[in-house]
């Protein structure tokens, strides 16, 4: 029987090899078209979820107000929410008229500018916080416009939660939108983008492909050995593989004792061995990684619970230090305010454990010129200790315009909470011999009163590249920071019906807090 001719044993092997190939192609094509419904899926729950959290978290944490929309606070809402997904981007959106809750000063800000002049229907929010560009990213996408609007209305026809998706290419968009409890005409929308990875089917994708590269394997080696004759491109094979090579054998190869061939097993056996090494270090350097990051998540916990405890423990240790050198009744209300601070302590750290829970202010009337020289007195041993002075400066009395309730109505513990954060940044930034000083006063704005405590201190100021982002989650000007601290205060104002702002009018750093004078029934 006449044997093939040297070409035709060529074609015949190369064409195999291409079949491998297409084989390959086929069944890559067939886990990408898998993996993107998956793919689809999984951000169509991430986003139905996601909008389901905004507008239960702006439901329990809307002021005790007459009005609808609450933009300083669904700016906060979605801030708050949205740094804790990724690449998900959402808002508001009115179907009807809506009374829009304007805090007093809105020329002040650009949130609010813009909520004096949103149409009386259509988009009232938006936020995208895991947005890489730079600066505040506050304009809905254009492109994605009629997506949203289509999903918005089928929710506000059904009255139920709604997704859609439109599909370009190997991507997809998301969008979904949900109802706000008690608020009939308004609704919560989220947006994000699918890029379909391997998938579930990864597994299946590697032994296929494993399966499919061993074959290559066979044929390249039985074509070496129908080649051994062209000694020069055997050396040349061997000189490439013995550098860089795509090819990546499972295991030792044996050797044939042939020797233009036994060189080539051993290039590849020295390959083996280097591709083993350098995925051991990929897998060392993997769990090096994940390590560092448990230790960042670690990090920002204990700054944080330090930023809430270590004050009034200071100021224990303070107490109880002074008790020890006085007689019994020193040493009673030494005993009395430590157990106070206990309490405190205990309040702030419940704080820390709801802090991705939405602020639910249980208002009362207060004594606020007893209150705040209460929360002013936590901080005095702490000022004193690094040379800084103190003050506490009230300016309530009765206004002209209007008569207005002697006791404003808020909740002190909530309020406290976000004085402490203002207090203990302006004691952390000024320097010793500096002064920090905290202003109540009561105004009449936008028709109502307000209450208004503004701490202000002669330190160095905020950077003028943290000024607009200076309330966002985990913007912090300090290296031990949480960037916590701020954002929480701004959820406290608007949860009152409030706003909180950076006043840059003035040296070194003003913060101010400013509420109605009681909540509107």
């Amino acid at each position: 029987m006449k044997r093939p001719s040297f070409s035709t044993q060529l074609v015949v092997l190369w064409a195999l090899v291409a079949a491998l190939c297409a084989v390959l192609v086929a069944i890559v094509g067939f886990m990408a078209i898998s993996a993107e419904s998956q793919q689809i899926a999984g951000a169509r729950q991430q986003v139905t979820a996601a909008c389901e959290a905004v507008a239960s978290r702006y439901s329990l944490s809307r002021p005790l107000s007459a009005a609808t929309g609450n933009t300083d606070l669904m700016h906060a809402v979605l801030d708050i929410v949205l740094a804790q997904e990724q690449n998900v981007e959402g808002g508001f959106w009115t179907s009807g008229p809506v009374a829009l809750a304007v805090p007093h000063g809105a020329t002040q800000s650009r949130d609010s500018e813009a909520a004096v002049n949103a149409p009386p229907t259509g988009f009232l929010a938006y936020a995208f916080p895991t947005y890489q560009g730079s600066g505040i990213k506050r304009d809905i996408p254009e492109a994605e416009t009629p997506l949203i609007l289509r999903t918005l209305r089928t929710a506000a026809a059904t009255h139920t939660a709604a997704a859609d998706v439109i599909r370009s290419g190997p991507d997809a968009v998301v969008a979904a939108a949900c109802t706000v409890k008690d608020e009939p005409a308004l609704f919560a929308w989220m947006l994000t983008r699918a890029r379909p990875p391997l998938g579930p089917h990864g597994e299946l994708l590697v032994t296929g492909l494993a399966a499919i590269l061993a074959v290559i394997l066979v044929v390249a080696v039985a074509l070496a050995v129908t080649l051994r004759r062209w000694k020069r491109n055997l050396n040349l094979l061997e000189s490439g593989l013995s550098l860089e090579s795509s090819v990546e054998p499972a295991g030792q190869l044996p050797r044939l004792h042939e020797p233009e061939l036994d060189r080539i097993v051993d290039a590849l056996n020295r390959y083996a061995n280097r591709a083993e090494q350098l995925r051991q270090q990929t897998a060392d350097l993997s769990d090096k990684l994940a390590r560092a990051e448990r230790f960042s998540v670690l990090g920002k916990l204990a700054a944080q619970v330090a930023h809430e405890i270590r004050n009034p423990a200071g100021a224990m240790r303070l107490k109880a230090e002074n008790a020890l050198a006085g007689d019994s009744e020193r040493q009673q209300g030494a005993l009395r305010f430590i157990l106070e601070q206990i309490g405190r302590i205990e309040t702030q750290v419940a704080s820390l454990l709801a802090l991705t829970q939405p602020v639910t202010v249980k208002p009362q009337k207060v004594n606020v010129a007893g209150w705040l020289a209460s929360v002013v007195e936590s901080h005095r041993e702490l000022a004193r200790q690094r040379g800084i002075r103190l003050m506490l400066v009230t300016k309530l009395e009765a206004l002209a315009e209007a008569p207005t309730p002697a006791l404003p109505e808020f909740d002190p513990e909530q309020l406290r909470r976000a004085l402490d954060n203002l207090l203990l940044n302006a004691l952390r930034h000024v320097g010793e011999a500096g002064m920090v000083t905290v202003t109540a006063q009561r105004d009449w704005s936008a028709g109502r009163p307000h209450l208004r405590i503004a701490v202000s201190d002669n330190g160095p100021g905020v950077p003028a590249d943290q000024r607009e982002r200076i309330f966002e989650p985990f913007v912090t000007g300090r290296p031990d920071g949480s960037g916590l601290g701020l954002a929480v205060v701004r959820e406290v104002a608007s949860a009152h019906g409030g706003r909180a702002w950076l006043d840059g009018k003035l040296a070194g750093a003003c913060f101010v807090i400013e509420i109605p004078w009681q909540p509107s029934s």
